[in-house]
């Protein structure tokens, strides 16, 4: 572990353990790794999106100060944001969509859901709707296509999130790609 990674822990530890402090200190040694994160969402957005990766890295703080998580370490902290930062992208398309076309949204295929461009907010929408239908089938699946494309972990990171091995993470994503490519596909016919 480096220097970095053991302070995360321990900070998250003593921030469970009720110290307020901790969490004082610990934000901005984790901030730039979660604005990364937030940019990483971010990428495949429209480029006139109205959030930007401070504004998106400052509504998941709020959340996760928030939330009733106990982390376990730093990679279940980043695992835990990479969530909340797709949770807070797709609430805010929706939003976007209810807004100004009555709620009303088309099945695109999944290449052209991770595209940017205006139809940006509906790909996100129907990634997610595949992704949760991803999760009733294969719960592991789903969190490991959130974990790497969603949270920017590695694979090595992302094997350790869900204590599988490294070899695992890429097999299983390999299957959970087709899948959703198969399954966007079909709600786009």
């Amino acid at each position: 572990m480096t220097p970095d990674t053991k302070l995360v822990t321990q900070l998250l530890q003593q921030w469970g353990s009720g110290n307020k402090e901790a969490l004082d200190e610990l934000m901005p040694v984790v901030y730039e790794q979660l604005r990364k994160l937030a940019a990483n969402c971010l990428r495949s957005e429209r480029p006139d999106h109205t959030l930007r990766a401070t504004a998106l890295v400052h509504e998941a703080y709020l959340r996760l100060v928030d939330s009733e998580v106990t982390f376990q370490d730093r990679v279940h902290f980043y695992a835990v944001s990479a969530r909340v930062l797709r949770r807070i992208l797709v609430d805010h398309a929706k939003t976007k969509n209810r807004q100004k076309r009555g709620g009303e949204f088309e099945k695109i295929p999944l290449d052209e859901a991770l595209v940017v461009g205006p139809q940006a907010d509906r790909g996100i929408i129907a990634l997610d709707d595949a992704l949760k239908r991803l999760a009733e089938n294969d719960q592991r699946k789903s969190d490991l296509i959130e974990l790497i494309f969603f949270g920017g972990l590695t694979y090595d990171e992302t094997a350790e999130a869900l204590k599988i091995s490294p070899a695992t993470v890429h097999r299983e994503l390999s299957l959970a790609k087709a899948w959703l490519h198969r399954e966007m596909a079909a709600g786009a016919a």
